[in-house]
């Protein structure tokens, strides 16, 4: 996968691809700032996911977004941010699920692909006047 906008340095050999996810509700920067003649900073939303290629000494920060201001709020070795590229990213009933090797639980996790209807009728409460 090729860096679209700051590729990185041709003397770097051996990157890594790794996924940060904002698990937060606030905006955040995510820096690379250890690696020299590159520049690698992008804006994560709540929820989002971003993919990224890195050298494996990379270190990224993540900047807190606060009204007006960033707070550095965790330094994360890109190589803890690695993606298994084995892992199958189809979400049918017959894949497996893949056990994160560093906190043994499911990088992925089964959808439910119930297909019924799920909708109920509204119930409206009634009011009722009582002389």
């Amino acid at each position: 996968m090729a860096q679209i906008l700051d590729p990185l340095p041709p003397e770097q050999s051996g990157t890594i691809l790794c996924c940060y996810i904002n698990a937060t509700s606030k905006i955040q920067v995510a820096r690379i700032s250890n690696i020299p003649n590159w520049y690698f900073e992008r804006v994560v939303f709540p929820g989002q996911r971003l993919v990224f290629e890195a050298p494996q000494e990379a270190q990224m920060e993540i900047h807190t977004g606060m009204m007006a201001s960033a707070i550095l709020s965790d330094k994360i070795p890109c190589d803890r941010l690695v993606i298994n590229e084995s892992i199958t990213y189809e979400c049918d009933t017959d894949s497996e699920v893949t056990i994160d090797s560093i906190n043994k639980k499911p990088m992925m996790q089964q959808i439910n692909t119930k297909s019924e209807d799920t909708t109920k009728p509204l119930t409206v409460a009634g009011l009722a006047s009582v002389d």
